[in-house]
């Protein structure tokens, strides 16, 4: 999630296995943590270190309500962030605390503490778990989210109350909505946007076969693109296209492309990041719009594609206090999570919040964020960390684009399926 339009957390915490400072010579001096933030946008510097917290900054208020804990934090940007860890490595001078996308290679290197050892029970609670299941390896986490991104379903309220009809839910509604929104405008809206483009492709098939209880792997990891409960649901997204339900070209219109047609008010639905309120306004739209969870087949689970950063601690063997440094990385995260900071970092950089108790807070000030919290406790991740999902990301796009034209999904998915396992 490089690079995003918004803030990501970015600590860096001292360590040594035999490559680290210690944290603190003793219990009477104060334990001094090293923190990287991770330049997101041009709020990032100011709300750590500048006056962005009522007149504070991060640091400032995180040292007067936890005395004997020092922040040494600095700003660091995406593009230099990878190369600053690696140079504090080879010096024997990890991070304390780390904030970044990757973690495998640190936890297969075994520089990281379990997240078990720092993180407070109650916090850890507080996660949503398909978020924390991506720092997983061989049963145990190494890292937790710090902000989110996810996929939902922006509709037009306008349009739904002009033609009188509900959100659908179910494949089944979502093909009487666009068929009413059809007769309703004669065709001069298009009901659902699709993008099966070499930009987005994969996303595409998430949503369908996600909500038909298929997708990228089976129960046990292992490729499945061919599973016939992926076939039925790409050949249900080829006959909304078929029907006219969609935009007339899926296969060159963008998920940008869609989002300036909902932006203009000539798409009724469009599944979109929760950025998209503010790529609206940024295109002059005046959208009467609100969010839901994407249709799934009848009986299956909605889901939504999910996009994170991580937060992690490296070990530091040579800290004669090992409880006291690991209780110091805890009271950071705690602040750092508490709603009463974590919701102005969120709302400020327009990311989603990775924690239960940040979208209470939201949703008291704002109702129809709730609609947030089935999208972000239904995230499923694309599995990344195969060698193989480039081949499988562009594979898929190509099976889609192939039945576009005519071909059949089920035998693309079994050829596709083949080049993977034999």
């Amino acid at each position: 999630m490089k690079k995003l339009t918004s803030v990501l957390l970015s600590a860096a915490m001292v360590m040594s296995m035999g490559m680290g400072t210690a944290v603190t010579a003793s219990a009477e001096e104060d334990i001094t943590l090293d923190v990287i933030i991770c330049q997101y946008g041009p709020n990032t510097n100011e709300w750590f270190l500048g006056s962005g917290m009522d007149g504070t900054n991060f640091v400032d208020k995180f040292e007067a309500e936890n005395p004997g804990i020092k922040l040494n934090l600095d700003v660091v940007s995406w593009n230099d962030v990878y190369t600053e860890v690696d140079t504090r490595l080879a010096n024997n001078n990890a991070p304390d605390i780390l904030n970044i996308d990757v973690f495998a290679n640190y936890a297969n290197e075994g520089l990281l503490l379990p997240v078990s050892d720092y993180c407070p029970e109650e916090l850890y609670d507080d996660f949503f778990p398909s978020f924390i299941d991506q720092s997983v390896i061989d049963g145990t986490v190494w890292a937790v989210p710090d902000l989110a991104s996810a996929r939902a379903l922006y509709y037009n309220v306008d349009i739904f109350e002009e033609v009188g009809i509900e959100v659908p839910t179910t494949w089944a509604e979502l093909e009487d909505a666009c068929q009413a929104i059809i007769d309703f405008y004669d065709g001069e809206i298009y009901p659902w946007g699709i993008d099966m483009t070499t930009d987005e492709g994969q996303a595409a098939f998430a949503y369908y076969t996600w909500g038909n209880g298929g997708g990228f792997v089976d129960e046990n990891g292992e490729w499945a693109v061919n599973s016939e409960e992926n076939a039925e649901a790409i050949n249900f997204a080829l006959s909304l296209v078929d029907n006219g339900f969609t935009n007339p070209n899926p296969a060159t219109q963008t998920r940008y492309d869609l989002q300036d047609m909902f932006a203009a008010g000539k798409l009724a639905m469009v599944i979109a990041p929760n950025s998209l309120p503010t790529y609206v306004a940024d295109k002059g739209g005046e959208i009467n719009m609100a969010t839901a969870g994407i249709p799934a087949n009848e009986g299956k689970t909605s889901s939504s594609v999910g996009v994170m950063d991580r937060v992690m601690a490296f070990k530091d063997d040579s800290a004669p206090d090992q409880d006291a440094r690991n209780e110091a990385i805890g009271k950071f995260l705690t602040f750092f999570y508490d709603p009463e900071n974590y919701v102005g970092w969120v709302s400020m950089e327009g990311f989603l919040p990775a924690v239960y108790s940040a979208v209470e807070s939201l949703v008291a000030a704002d109702p129809s964020f709730g609609a947030w919290l089935n999208v972000l406790d239904s995230c499923q991740f694309y599995p990344t960390a195969k060698a193989e999902w480039d081949q499988v990301k562009q594979g898929v796009i190509a099976a889609e684009q192939n039945a576009l034209t005519g071909a059949d999904i089920q035998e693309e998915l079994d050829a596709l399926q083949t080049q993977l396992v034999g």
